[in-house]
């Protein structure tokens, strides 16, 4: 994903999706995650956007270190969580001191990484992060994820802003794009300021996701749907979650 792309969206990003995931997202991460670091663990928050996750990391009393491609997101992040330790940073390319007991990556956020071997190179950076043992644990979305979509329109409507989303997936390259138009009241209650972006995601094989966490290093890998973990079943359709050891 192009820093850019959220850049530009990443007011609307944060306050329309602020609740969304984690609650939904909350018994998976419960089992796999949370219930699986010590008190005081030293936490990795890989693609950490405007804070939502790392705030639940926080308030946990974890010590977080959070990083994200987008310069925007991360000021927001600052604003509100000033307490954690957070870098603009391309997520192929890590360059943190480390080690940390435990890195987590939220949201499906790995699938805004388009290629494989760029993929590989997230794996191997947050596996030179972690200590011995450090877990790693994100969700991914796979293709029956990606053909829910039916280029409809989702609207989304507040006192000061309307938001238009829809998905398109192609089958063929196996790349998704979210096209985003977004309308936000200015100063004036007669003055309307449009922003339109797309966000490109890449869907990956399960294979291919596996093969490339033990081409790192990673061992004791496990796969779980979350339709099994998430009472949300709309939110667990396609997608699945990985953790592994280093």
């Amino acid at each position: 994903m192009r820093a850019s792309s959220y850049d530009e969206i990443a007011g609307m990003y944060h306050a329309l999706w602020s609740n969304s995931y984690l609650p939904a997202a909350m018994p998976a991460l419960e089992t796999l995650f949370f219930s699986r670091m010590k008190p005081r663990a030293s936490v990795l928050d890989v693609c950490c956007g405007s804070g939502h996750v790392t705030k639940e990391l926080l308030k946990r009393g974890y010590r977080v270190t959070g990083v994200d491609s987008s310069a925007s997101l991360v000021e927001i992040a600052k604003q509100h969580l000033p307490q954690a330790e957070l870098h603009v940073q391309d997520v192929r390319t890590l360059d943190l001191s480390g080690p940390y007991d435990g890195a987590v990556s939220t949201f499906d956020s790995l699938n805004h990484i388009l290629s494989l071997e760029d993929l590989h190179a997230v794996f191997s950076g947050v596996y030179n992060a972690l200590g011995a043992g450090g877990l790693f644990v994100f969700d991914m979305n796979l293709e029956e994820a990606y053909a829910l979509d039916l280029h409809q329109w989702t609207v989304n409507i507040r006192h000061d802003s309307v938001c238009l989303s829809r998905g398109l997936y192609d089958p063929v390259t196996h790349t998704a794009h979210t096209e985003l138009i977004w309308f936000k009241q200015m100063d004036s209650q007669n003055c309307w300021q449009r922003r339109q972006s797309i966000v490109e995601e890449r869907c990956y094989e399960k294979h291919d996701i596996l093969q490339a966490l033990q081409f790192a290093g990673f061992r004791g890998i496990e796969t779980h749907g979350a339709m099994d973990l998430c009472p949300d079943k709309e939110f667990g359709n396609g997608r699945y979650f990985f953790s592994a050891r280093r």
